[in-house]
């Protein structure tokens, strides 16, 4: 039997084999580690597909091999079993691909089967809400397997770095499978749970194996969250560096409460000291029976501290006391990782410059203050700045269209359209942007409407994925906390995001016949981040220059 490296995602191409675990003739059993790889983005230890004799390896420990070829060869004719059929071999695919993230000791969760002749079976996938969104995590499933939904109902919500929201079912039917369990982690396009139109199929003891194993496989862990990607440093004897936790090493020690601490102090078989899944397995034996505790951990630690060279920061006794005593641990959530993630990739994809500006507002100021409470009434909308400033952001745009670009390598994509993201403040983790689409073809109140409702949605969980992709430019307004100014990180891909700050009175110096007086005047600083890789200091200044004038030349007849 050929045994092929796995692909282990989408856009992965190759492994590296960085251990073998049997040489050529060892016996090997089904399931039965054989060999470890390592990609970028997850390292694993692949099992035997069937039970046999190691017959050929064919490539060495630190060669790299693409996705696909044979690396092994297994022998299974003299096991007294029936040959393996070549399938099994994509089972042990499936065992491994990161975005299922079941590789535990008890397998990975059993699915829920369906007899297809007697129903249809629709797919319900992981959707993509926006450009730059890869992935989603599920935060809650409503329904269980076996349960009746109706169309538009909602059957579980996700997480992305952009988004939390609420799914809804596409047919009328019975949940007869749920793929992806609750805190897991699934790319977009891949399906989560499969609906049956037909309630024959799914049968009652399907339904309750399904209930019991999900009981034990997907309660989250905020542990294991804080686990996922992580490098911990530690001393080692050979001074290696930082040391790498494969995720299947992390789902174990999620499962049987395997602290770090514990994690660290344990001596790995693997490659460059790496803790494989036989170590771990072994450690927790030996912790039920030795009776392994944290007074030993830390008596571990301070042999280490012992031979370690004094430094000037060293803490004493009484900080170490305080520190624990005086601070809180939290588990940062899914929807604040990915938006970490996503700012650092724009911080490192775009060269940020930031641009000020200050408006006088004084016209704008009176035209709310005086229409404000009619149109409150007649139309149910709040009348504010920032109606204003997306119209005049919009006719800077068209004045100066390169604002509203992509780049794509080498080229340059100026888009024809504005769909204009504004940035909206969700309690308690964050910031989302959903975007105005064709907000070029829409009058001041118009634009009035677009901006209650994308701020409606955003704080009720009604965005649809359309709402939040797509964006050309976005416009973030930090003022409504009283900040007068900032720097904004780009959003990607786009080349440009607006800051507007809190408006306040300042005195202004004004010309009166001629001669200069100080007049109280709402004013407004507006700062504007570009990608000067493609916007340099004269565009920027000149789309600035542009928004002010507009700003302050506004006409309440033309409304």
């Amino acid at each position: 039997m050929e045994i092929i490296m796995p692909k282990m995602g989408e856009s992965i191409n190759e492994g590296t084999i960085i251990k073998w675990y049997k040489k050529v003739g060892d016996t090997v059993q089904q399931d039965e580690i054989i060999f470890e790889i390592s990609t970028d983005k997850v390292d694993t230890e692949i099992p035997s597909p069937a039970s046999g004799v190691l017959k050929e390896i064919k490539f060495n420990e630190n060669d790299t091999v693409e996705v696909g070829k044979v690396v092994a060869i297994i022998d299974s004719s003299n096991d007294g079993s029936h040959q393996v059929e070549e399938t099994n071999t994509q089972e042990i695919q499936t065992k491994i691909e990161p975005e299922q993230k079941e590789e535990d000791t008890k397998e990975t969760v059993a699915k829920v089967k369906s007899e297809e002749p007697n129903g249809k079976l629709i797919n319900i996938e992981m959707p993509k809400m926006g450009e730059s969104v890869m992935e989603g995590t599920i935060i809650k499933w409503y329904k269980k397997v076996g349960e009746k939904v109706s169309k538009d109902e909602t059957i579980f919500e996700i997480s992305t770095d952009k988004v939390d929201t609420e799914i809804p079912s596409p047919v009328d039917g019975r949940l007869a499978e749920i793929l992806i369990g609750e805190q897991e982690t699934a790319d977009v396009g891949t399906v989560v749970a499969k609906i049956s139109t037909d309630s024959d199929t799914v049968t009652s003891s399907d339904v309750k194996e399904e209930s019991e194993i999900n009981e034990e496989t997907t309660a989250p862990a905020a542990m294991h969250d804080n686990f996922s990607q992580a490098k911990v440093e530690r001393e080692k004897p050979k001074g290696e560096g930082a040391q790498f936790f494969s995720p299947l090493v992390l789902n174990i020690a999620q499962k049987e409460n395997v602290s770090f601490d514990e994690l660290e102090n344990i001596d790995g078989s693997g490659l460059n000291g790496r803790i494989t899944k036989k170590d771990i397995l072994n450690y927790i034996k030996e912790r039920g029976t030795k009776k392994f505790s944290t007074d030993k951990l830390k008596e571990q630690k301070k042999d280490t501290a012992a031979i370690a060279p004094e430094t000037s920061f060293a803490a004493s006794k009484e900080q170490i006391q305080s520190s624990v005593e005086d601070v809180e641990k939290i588990p940062m959530d899914n929807i604040r990782q990915k938006i970490m993630e996503h700012m650092v990739a724009s911080r490192d994809t775009s060269v940020h410059v930031t641009s000020m500006i200050e408006v006088d507002m004084t016209r704008i100021h009176n035209f709310i203050r005086d229409n404000k409470e009619q149109l409150q009434q007649k139309d149910g909308v709040k009348l504010t700045y920032m109606a204003f400033i997306a119209q005049a952001c919009v006719k800077a745009i068209k004045a100066y269209p390169l604002i509203n670009s992509t780049l794509d390598g080498n080229t340059i994509i100026k888009k024809k359209y504005v769909n204009l993201g504004i940035a909206v403040a969700i309690e308690p983790t964050g910031l989302i942007v959903p975007n105005i689409k064709g907000a070029d073809q829409l009058n001041l109140f118009g634009l009035v409407k677009a901006v209650n409702e994308v701020a409606y949605k955003s704080r009720n969980k009604k965005l649809s994925p359309d709402d939040i992709s797509g964006g050309t430019f976005t416009i973030t307004n930090y003022g409504v906390f009283g900040t007068v100014f900032g720097t904004p990180i780009i959003n990607q891909p786009e080349v440009a995001i607006l800051g507007v700050g809190a408006v306040l009175k300042k005195p202004v110096v004004i010309s009166v016949d001629g001669a200069d007086a100080i007049a109280i005047k709402p004013v407004v600083a507006l700062t504007l981040s570009h990608d000067h890789r493609l916007v340099d200091g004269m565009l920027g200044g000149l789309f600035l220059k542009y928004l002010k004038e507009t700003l302050e030349g506004f006409d309440p007849e033309s409304v």
